[in-house]
Parts: C-alpha cells; structure tokens; sequence
C-alpha cells in the first residue's frame, strides 16, 4: 500500500470511490469538491496496485482542524488502511502546527468511533438528526499534542 498526497490526476477516481462508499444521506463529495479539497485542503489516498482503495480528507483552511471524511473499499477493510491514512494526516496536522482536530461522526458507526478513540478523540456533544436519514452524529475532538 502507498499513501500519497492526492493530486487533480485521481479527479475522477476519488469521485468514483466516493460514490461507492456514500449514499446520500451521508453527503457524499462531488468532483468540483474533490477539486477544491485537491488544492485547498489535506487528501492523501491509499494506493494498492495503482489503484485508490481510499482517502482521508482533513479541512484546515480554519483554526481547528477537521477530518471532513475518510472512506475504504469494502474489499479493503481490515487491512489497517483508515488506520494508515489516519496517522498520516495527524502527523501531517502535527507539523502544520495544529493543537486540535475534530470530527464528526455517525452515532452508528461504532467501528470508526472505536478508531478515532484509539488515536485520542473524544465525544465532545451528540449532534442530533445530523445526517438526513435523521441518524445523530457525534462531534469528536483530540488533542494534538498529547
């Protein structure tokens, strides 16, 4: 696996890949925003075999931080990828000099709330009806520099 930091060549396999991992309710990126993020923002991409199995996106054009989304293909799962590109982007947000990164998260997804309690985020507030499906999200805080 290669984590990289994505560029305007994987346009159009990050949407692919996005439109895989997200149904609507989840707000999934469109290409013009994967564009923006390219450019503007923190996207690294794992690589297996030239191809993208999945990608952290993490805002920081803003005082804190945010993981805006992480995805892998299902076929991936279990490899320690969201993992990888976890650690990546919060060394990444280490050396940027920032002292916090949030998130939010679905309230149902324990898998990713047990990964992003692993690297030291906390439940800050539960969002209620935060996605349209009406499912409740929680808004996650770490510090970096613990």
């Amino acid at each position: 696996m290669i984590l990289t930091k994505a560029t305007l060549q994987d346009l159009t396999e990050l949407y692919v890949l996005e439109q895989t991992l997200f149904e609507a309710v989840n707000f999934p990126l469109s290409k013009s925003s994967f564009r923006y993020h390219i450019k503007y923002n923190l996207l690294y991409t794992a690589k297996i075999n030239n191809k993208i199995v999945g990608y952290i996106l993490v805002l920081i054009k803003r005082k804190v931080a945010k993981i805006y989304s992480i995805g892998v293909l299902q076929e991936h799962r279990g490899k320690q990828i969201s993992k990888s590109l976890l650690q990546k982007a919060l060394d990444a947000l280490k050396i940027l000099g920032f002292e916090k990164t949030c998130l939010e998260v679905r309230s149902d997804n324990f898998l990713a709330i047990t990964l992003y309690e692993q690297y030291g985020f906390q439940v800050k507030k539960q969002l209620e009806s935060f996605y349209l499906d009406a499912c409740d999200a929680y808004f996650m805080e770490k510090n970096n520099s613990l």
